[in-house]
């Protein structure tokens, strides 16, 4: 199986499976001497980890990372990272029942004809449990980055529930179990994943991630476009279906006059009066705000009956049991803001190498 590792200069290849003992990855080009502990990294697993409200799967897993090399003294070596996180709540016996079957929405169908076999505990490989491994790579990425450079992330849409830009409060996002900017959304979208989940049925989302500080320069024509790689990295987010910088679609709906960011001088320095661009032109950066939306689709696994397959080739029905979020898109806004760290702090180390 390929396809595990990501990056260029900033490299990460996780490993592991969703009931299997543990998960991990390698951290590969992280410079040397950049201060670095597990707290660090753990501060952004905890926002990930599930079973902190009713809205999510009430797996209790606590995700306690360790790092197993490339830190020395508090202080990376220039060494290959090793992190590790045990799996600790993993219930393979809820998926007994359904080992000879093809979930709906799912990767069994894909995984067991590439492969010829499927580890059906879960999904294995293919189970979003893989993403905790890129929040903790990503929270090195951000020191990477440093602190002029600030990755956020927020929850614009569940359903067809979307939230009032007018009433866009970054501060907002901690104080609730949505990652919503907008506190009157609050109360209409519990009571939207409350029927959701009562029903057995599942919702779709939308996740917003802004990155401000970006310096001028990230990105590369032609293939290695700044944006090209954040689309890739938020697309390989298990259940993303779109993804859009800027404007994004509806681009379309717009004039030339009306998306071009238009510039003035201000304090002897070019400012950009709007940002349709989402902070990327011709594939580099240009020091705005980077901004990037991605759909999180409905939750696969559904405990109302659904039609299926047999892996022998009979029509079957089928009621997946387990712990599964009612909206995936909750859990998803670290990870964006984590594949949205990895990509930046890649493109920074690749920025520096030929621009010193």
């Amino acid at each position: 199986m390929s396809g595990n590792t990501f990056g260029h200069l900033f490299r990460v290849t996780s490993f592991g499976e969703s009931h299997g003992a543990a998960i991990g990855c390698i951290v590969d080009g992280v410079p040397p001497n950049i201060p670095l502990a597990e707290p660090d990294i753990q501060i952004y697993l905890d926002q990930r980890r599930p079973g902190q409200s009713r809205h999510t799967t009430q797996r209790r897993e606590a995700d306690l990372v360790r790092i197993l090399s490339g830190v020395f003294e508090g202080k990376t070596t220039g060494a290959p990272i090793g992190l590790i996180i045990d799996n600790t709540d993993a219930r393979s016996k809820d998926y007994s029942d359904i080992k000879n079957l093809f979930r709906p929405g799912h990767a069994d169908y894909t995984y067991h004809r590439k492969y010829g076999i499927r580890d059906f505990r879960g999904g294995g490989r293919s189970s979003a449990r893989e993403t905790a491994m890129r929040v903790a790579a990503g929270a090195i990425a951000r020191k990477v980055l440093g602190a002029k450079v600030s990755v956020r992330g927020a929850l614009i849409r569940i359903g067809p529930h979307v939230v009032d830009r007018d009433a866009w409060d970054w501060n907002e996002v901690a104080r609730n179990p949505f990652w919503c900017p907008d506190p009157g959304a609050v109360p209409t979208w519990e009571n939207h994943l409350d029927m959701i989940r009562k029903s057995g049925s599942s919702t779709g989302a939308i996740v917003e991630i802004v990155a401000s500080g970006v310096p001028v320069g990230l990105g590369a024509p032609t293939f290695d476009r700044l944006d090209a790689d954040i689309a890739k990295a938020m697309i390989s987010i298990p259940a993303a279906k779109g993804v859009e910088i800027g404007c994004g679609f509806a681009a379309a709906e717009m004039t030339g006059p009306e998306h071009n960011d238009e510039m003035r001088m201000r304090d002897g320095r070019p400012v950009f009066l709007s940002n349709h661009a989402g902070g990327v032109l011709g594939g580099i950066s240009s020091g705005q705000d980077v901004v990037a939306r991605v759909a999180i689709k409905p939750t696969s696994s559904l405990s109302s009956p659904q039609r299926t397959v047999t892996i022998d080739g009979n029509d079957a029905e089928i009621v997946t049991k387990g712990r599964h979020d009612p909206c995936i898109g909750i859990r998803a806004v670290p990870v964006a803001e984590a594949m949205m760290a990895l990509v930046l702090a890649d493109h920074l180390l690749r920025h520096k190498a030929q621009n010193t």
